[in-house]
């Protein structure tokens, strides 16, 4: 297909109402990313240079969630909700500007393919002046039909107007379109809307085309590619679908997975390959893990990026802003924040480590905290290399433990301490002989009364 000018309409005025929720439909979260913006994806991957998106409900928060997604998308709003005839031409302005190629899609659709989407596309080249995306679910039932005759589409049959012999039809109306751009406006502008709702449907554009001798045809995609949501339920099964797809894709790539079922990724988690991810792993937005890494189970990573043969957990958390650093230990029941694990350091166990700098070859005891926030602001903490922290001390930032130094176990440090140097901060113990006996002996004596 030779280059080809593309603009994608986005119809993404759904609201939230069976959802049961305040936040529009599309805004609602694959992955961590909002559906539309899985559609905006696709549809710039199927080579789509300008975006649409039609808004209604909770156009401010449609607007403000696109900047992220989407910067250079235009919004049109649907004042009206007419139908998606309608709907489509909200973006009158934008058709007009003259392209090959117009994709019509549905913000609730996120798992759409881009491959789906060229299959239009690519009909469209060849001639074709309206290309509607088939699929074929496991009961049509309630869907409409598409009715072929000699490999042309004569026409979009709606359920509950279909003849017997029609109802036995598998194959189904997806909603997505092409329409060729020089016939867009021609076409969408003789819709009608003599029907029983007073709304314009797009697919009256197959039988107008059809009837203006123009080709027009239907393209085949997967059931998944496809699947509308619209109750939080559906939306489990696309986030259930979506998974499956990354874990295969991840393990493809080289990635090993003991029990890939028990494992999310986000929308942009990126694994090297040769990485080790054992069972009950959770990938938030922001993660990158290098080659030869090992994430151990039940452990929950966050905006973070793990180094070469880096190792993670068992049950660690790694949040926004940690970053570990070739052979870079974090391990069991241990949280890092906004934090540098340089190379060859350990943070083994049942230790906090916020805002700070742990050096190579450092070795952080257990039950160690890094105590960075004071109720107001956040302080640093930095801990040169091959330093020593002895398990159960504190750390009170700003703070810097120099090169080399040894901080005994228990101790609570308020100064700097330089490199080479030993550093205690904890009371000297007192023994008193016999007043564990005397002490029961007079709980005991208490307690009969």
């Amino acid at each position: 297909m030779t280059a080809r000018s593309c603009l994608s309409i986005i119809l993404a005025a759904g609201e939230g109402t069976r959802m049961k929720s305040a936040l529009p439909k599309v805004l609602h979260k694959i992955a961590g990313l909002p559906m539309v913006a899985h559609v905006t994806r696709a549809a710039e991957a199927a080579g789509a240079g300008d975006l649409a998106l039609v808004i209604g409900h909770g156009a401010e928060q449609m607007r403000e969630a696109a900047a992220s997604f989407a910067p250079r998308a235009e919004t049109f709003v649907q004042a009206e909700r007419l139908g998606t005839g309608h709907a489509v031409l909200s973006a009158r302005s934008a058709i007009e500007r003259g392209y090959d190629d117009i994709l019509v899609m549905f913000g609730d659709t996120p798992l759409v393919d881009a491959e789906a989407l060229l299959a239009a596309r690519r009909k469209l080249a060849d001639g074709a002046a309206v290309v509607v995306v088939g699929f074929r679910p496991p009961n049509p039932a309630g869907y409409g039909r598409l009715i072929e005759k000699d490999g042309e589409l004569i026409a979009i049959r709606e359920d509950k107007d279909c003849t017997d012999e029609e109802r036995r039809i598998g194959f189904c109306n997806s909603g997505l379109m092409a329409i060729a751009g020089k016939h867009a406006l021609s076409l969408l502008d003789k819709v009608g809307n003599d029907n029983a709702k007073g709304e314009y449907y797009l697919t009256d554009v197959v039988e107008i085309a059809h009837a203006a001798g123009l080709k027009v045809v239907a393209t085949e995609a997967s059931y998944d590619s496809v699947l509308g949501i619209n109750n939080r339920a559906e939306l489990a099964e696309a986030e259930a679908i979506w998974q499956k797809r990354k874990r295969r894709e991840v393990m493809l790539s080289g990635v090993t997975m003991i029990s890939p079922e028990t494992v999310f990724f986000s929308h942009d988690t990126e694994i090297d390959p040769d990485v080790l991810i054992e069972p009950n792993v959770y990938f938030g937005s922001g993660v990158a893990v290098a080659s030869g890494a090992i994430i151990h189970a039940f452990s929950h990573l966050e905006g973070a990026n793990v180094g070469p043969r880096a190792e993670i957990g068992p049950f660690a958390r790694l949040r926004p802003g940690a970053n570990l650093h070739e052979k870079a230990k974090v391990g069991n029941f241990c949280e890092v924040k906004k934090a540098t694990i340089e190379a060859g350091a350990k943070v083994n166990h049942l230790t906090y480590i916020g805002d700070a700098r742990v050096g190579p070859g450092a070795n952080i005891g257990a039950g160690t905290i890094t105590c960075n926030y004071d109720g107001y602001s956040k302080f640093f903490t930095d801990i040169g290399a091959g330093a020593f922290i002895g398990s159960n001390s504190s750390l009170v930032a700003p703070i810097m433990i120099g090169d080399r130094a040894y901080i005994a176990s228990g101790s609570v440090v308020t100064e700097n301490v330089p490199e080479d140097a030993l550093a205690f901060g904890r009371a000297r113990q007192k023994t008193l002989p016999e007043r564990a006996k005397q002490l029961r002996e007079r709980r005991a004596s208490a307690a009969k009364k």
